[in-house]
């Protein structure tokens, strides 16, 4: 696949898509009230009671409800019912949603659809992980009213019961929306201004501690929070404020110089060099070079930093070294360090680090690695030795001088420098559509979203589309392509396949590199019925314990993200919200 023309065409899309007028329907029901009652108990668990007052023009099925679940947040005893209709619920999980479906009908034997009607339609549920207690202060940061309704309300009112009566603060963003607001001992009192499409409404609660001695059905986070929360809040509110200036001028500069400053980066910076080498395909491995560098420099979206799959390839090279050897035990796989390992350079011996940090005198059980990965302090370790991991096969093997002697990165600091710039002004177009009511915000939020979203997919794009290869580094480039295809076609594996078991691993680890380990092991086991039987690690650790450290690295990334508290506080991060629509 030409990714390059993949890019311009993708590009051109989105080019065109935000040049596109957004012309908007009247709606053909609306929402006239919301009530939202919260009851905060002291062992952290959230109570919500949820009312709307649907006005149907016309007949509907009924309405739904997508409640957004942040990582560890549960919902549970969901109950609806309805004034003026017969609901019916149906009850969804995914996407990081609960999504609720309620059917209406005009009569009590579910046959006849509503129409012309008003219905107040009732949601009751118990919210855990939601409340989060700090050391200093207990904390709940709740939507009230979500950005993802269909349709804006005429007024939301909400009543919030508290653990007591005292040493509560609370606050109400963004504060143009709240029409009044109060606080009798433990009871907050909020009613708003009328919100419209695409807005949210967010409470701010915080608590004494002390109140949640007991408290199994809170997040809890081991640090000080109530200065880190206020902060957060007037910072957000801050930035509210300055970015309000922001004028129909940037806008124009966003959807003129972000698109063609990247095709004129593209044009100068990422066409490749003509390079005399027209080979269709490799058998052999190109080079000599390990296969963590094989990785950072051929399947790695960024030039010169290996991924997960190099750190998978290294472990079967160092398997294949005798620098682990592998056995299996019941259903465990377990990994072992052999004494007297010579000959390895930094970045393996990280490698050796890594497992004997996580090994019990020297073996390792891959089986249950995955699970060791769920405490904050073994995922943190590990990402940072594996950064460390990245960071010596750089500095070993693809130095800065080397780098520039196979890959020119010019276009590719522009075009992030032109990224970074795109999603700064699409971020801060979408910020002022929510906190701010003008004429034309919906054409400013289209604009926003569409520079940011063309900006993201250039940020994130391979190093190579910018940048180029220089014209020895285009040969390399293409051999190990071509040896790469070659792993990648069953029919060539299978007109040339390796001569001995030897080259078949090593196939195979390099194949681990590539990403496409899969076909080899596929052809393996066309040419050679019996390979399981082989008492070889490299075998085995495929066969049983591949993508061991991918699937760890996941893990962890995922524990150190999901405890992550740092930004509480900040408008627009609560719990709850989300939105609806009808059916």
């Amino acid at each position: 696949m030409d990714f390059k023309r993949v890019f311009l065409i993708a590009f051109l899309f989105l080019v065109l898509l935000s040049t596109v007028a957004v012309v908007s329907a009247d709606d053909s029901y609306s929402i006239s009230k919301a009530h939202v009652d919260l009851c905060v108990l002291n062992d952290g668990l959230l109570q919500v009671d949820e009312s709307y007052v649907y006005n149907f023009d016309g007949t509907f099925n009924g309405v739904y409800r997508d409640i957004p679940l942040k990582e560890g947040e549960s919902i549970e005893n969901v109950k609806v019912w309805a004034d003026g209709a017969y609901p019916v619920l149906e009850q969804t999980s995914e996407d990081g949603k609960e999504h609720l479906k309620i059917y209406l009908y005009a009569d009590s034997a579910h046959t006849k659809k509503i129409s012309d009607c008003t219905v107040t339609v009732y949601i009751q549920y118990d919210m855990k992980n939601v409340v989060t207690v700090f050391n200093d202060v207990g904390a709940l940061q709740y939507k009230l009213w979500g950005e993802e309704w269909d349709v804006g309300v005429g007024e939301v009112t909400a009543y919030i019961e508290l653990p007591n009566g005292k040493g509560n603060e609370y606050y109400l963003n963004p504060e143009e929306l709240t029409y009044s607001s109060s606080i009798d001992d433990n009871v907050i009192s909020v009613e708003s201004n009328s919100i419209s499409k695409g807005k949210y409404y967010e409470l701010l609660v915080l608590m004494p501690v002390d109140d949640f001695s007991s408290s199994p059905y809170a997040k809890h986070v081991d640090s000080d929070g109530r200065e880190m929360i206020l902060k957060n809040l007037e910072d957000s509110k801050n930035s509210q404020k300055f970015w309000g200036s922001v004028t129909w001028i940037a806008e124009i500069f966003s959807l003129i110089f972000v698109p063609f400053s990247a095709i004129g980066t593209y044009l100068k910076y990422g066409r490749e060099p003509k390079v005399n080498y027209d080979g269709i395909y490799e058998r052999e491995p190109p080079t000599d070079d390990p296969p963590a560098v094989v990785n950072a420099m051929i399947d790695s979206d960024t030039f010169a930093t290996p991924n997960k799959k190099g750190f998978e390839a290294t472990i079967m090279d160092l398997i294949d070294r005798k620098v682990f050897s592998i056995h299996k035990e019941n259903d465990d796989l377990f990994l072992t360090v052999n004494e007297g390992a010579d000959n390895l350079d930094k970045a393996e011996s990280i490698v050796v680090d890594i497992i004997n940090h996580f090994a019990n005198k020297g073996v390792l059980n891959l089986t249950k690695l995955d699970d060791r990965m769920d405490s904050e302090s073994n995922a943190k370790w590990f990402l940072d030795h594996f950064e460390s991991w990245q960071t010596a096969v750089e500095e070993e093997y693809l130095s800065e001088d080397i780098q520039k002697r196979y890959f020119d990165d010019t276009g590719t600091v522009i075009a992030q420098a032109i990224s970074l710039l795109g999603m700064g002004l699409g971020i801060v177009f979408v910020l002022i559509f929510l906190f701010f009511d003008f004429e034309g915000s919906t054409t400013l939020l289209v604009i926003g979203v569409a520079v940011a979203v063309f900006s993201y997919f250039l940020l994130n794009r391979r190093d190579d589309i910018f940048g180029r290869w220089t014209e020895e580094g285009r040969v390399i480039y293409l051999k190990w392509k071509n040896f790469k295809k070659f792993l990648n076609d069953n029919s060539l594996m299978k007109e040339h396949p390796p001569e001995s078991i030897v080259v078949w691993k090593k196939y195979l680890i390099y194949a681990t590199s590539l990403g496409v380990a899969k076909s080899v092991e596929k052809a393996m086991n066309l040419q050679i019925p019996n390979v399981h039987d082989y008492d070889d690690g490299v075998f085995m650790y495929h066969y049983y314990g591949y993508h061991t450290f991918y699937h760890s690295y996941d893990s962890a990334h995922s524990t150190t993200t999901s405890s992550d508290s740092g930004s509480f506080g900040s408008v627009g991060g609560g719990s709850g919200g989300g939105g609806g629509g009808a059916f």
